[in-house]
């Protein structure tokens, strides 16, 4: 429809929209953060849905005590290679379509802790992550831009793209869950999400 018209539309009480735009409109408003953290970025999400930050003006202060009834994880601290295995149980115990923020460093890279033996280098090497938030620990305005981010993702989405990514992640959630072998995580990540770089050579 031309934009002018459109526009006169407007004026007069009459809006126009897609199918596709409704949808996505509904779902970038509605998002229901898994109430879930594992470390010292978890004050900072939890601060963000306080009256001074107030997430509920971008519509996901809606935080949700089972994961069957969220569709966004926010990985929020230090993920040790004991806990990896819980978050993707929870993970894939979420319904599609489902989002994923690694809050932080240490979710993104293991961060100050990444030489640790017990340390996870990444969340990202086990399930698909859609925003990532640098920072040690970030600030909740960070966390209001990696929702903002996610919005916009989710505005892009369309119908028939979406029941594709839904059949998608419904195979990334038959994925195995690591179990603790005799040194590590067994799979010590998973390759359908994630692969080694290669190495540089000299």
């Amino acid at each position: 429809m031309d934009e002018g018209l459109k526009s006169e539309l407007q004026k007069a009480g009459i809006f126009t929209t897609t199918l596709d735009g409704l949808y996505n409109w509904g779902r970038k408003n509605s998002l229901w953060p898994l109430q879930f953290g594992l470390a010292c970025c978890a004050i900072e999400m939890i601060a963000t849905s306080m009256a001074r930050y107030d997430l509920a003006r971008f519509g996901a202060e809606v935080f949700r005590p089972s994961p069957r009834q969220a569709d966004l994880m926010i990985v929020a601290g230090t993920v040790t290679k004991k806990m990896a295995p819980q978050v993707v149980r929870l993970y894939r115990q979420m319904p599609s379509p489902k989002y994923v923020i690694a809050m932080g460093a240490c979710a993104i890279s293991g961060g100050p802790f990444k030489q640790g033996y017990n340390v996870l280098k990444g969340i990202d090497r086990f399930i698909p992550v859609d925003v990532h938030i640098p920072g040690c620990p970030p600030r909740p305005e960070a966390l209001l831009h990696s929702i903002m981010t996610l919005q916009r993702k989710i505005t892009e989405d369309s119908l028939a793209k979406n029941r594709a990514k839904e059949e998608k992640e419904r195979l990334k959630s038959e994925l195995p869950i690591p179990v603790h072998g005799a040194h590590d995580l067994e799979p010590a990540q998973n390759p359908k999400i994630w692969k080694a770089p290669a190495a540089r050579k000299a």
